[in-house]
């Protein structure tokens, strides 16, 4: 009779607990339906996502491209917003990829491997960029990985327009006038 009443507890604190159970997992299915996440990239093991917010002035991140322990970083941007990313590496192995996570594309838009080391954009609508540094795979190096450094400039400066004519070069003597003295 005992191993009865224990058996029917038993049985009753487990269909208790899976029901309790259940009923959470569907309450918290409702409440990631309404928020719109923004998909990630595949990001390699290890790696941690450090969530940004569009700096006042000149932010400098630095970090280590090592496999396993490697930052990327979100940065949210809003239309009309200038940016101009500029990476720097001690190590010509080490790059940075700029994803456009609004963007169905899993490619980037911008790699320093192709693209150079500074990326001066005007941003079209409201998005979140995904800024991934790391250290090439496929090319024979030495070390695991490497430091790095982005400078995030929110105001940078305009491009300047130059004032000379395109066939006047800048000289240190000035120019004979052609009229005789």
């Amino acid at each position: 009779m005992r191993r009865l009443t224990l058996a029917f507890s038993l049985l009753t604190f487990v269909l208790l607990g899976s029901h309790a159970a259940c009923a959470q997992d569907t309450e918290n299915d409702d409440s990631t339906q309404g928020a719109q996440q923004t998909p990630l990239p595949q990001l390699d093991r290890g790696e941690t996502v450090e969530k940004l917010g569009f700096p006042a002035v000149l932010e400098k991140l630095t970090g280590w491209t090592k496999f396993g322990k490697g930052k990327v970083y979100t940065l949210p941007l809003k239309k009309g917003q200038h940016i101009r990313i500029t990476f720097s590496s001690k190590s010509k192995y080490a790059y940075m990829a700029i994803f456009d996570l609004s963007s169905n594309d899993d490619e980037s838009f911008f790699g320093t491997d192709e693209d150079g080391m500074i990326a001066d954009v005007t941003v079209n609508e409201d998005t979140t960029w995904l800024i991934k540094p790391y250290y090439s795979r496929v090319t024979r190096r030495r070390g695991r990985g490497a430091p790095y450094e982005i400078l995030i400039d929110p105001n940078p400066p305009a491009t300047q327009q130059s004032n000379q004519p395109a066939d006047q070069t800048p000289s240190l003597f000035p120019k004979r006038s052609s009229q005789p003295q």
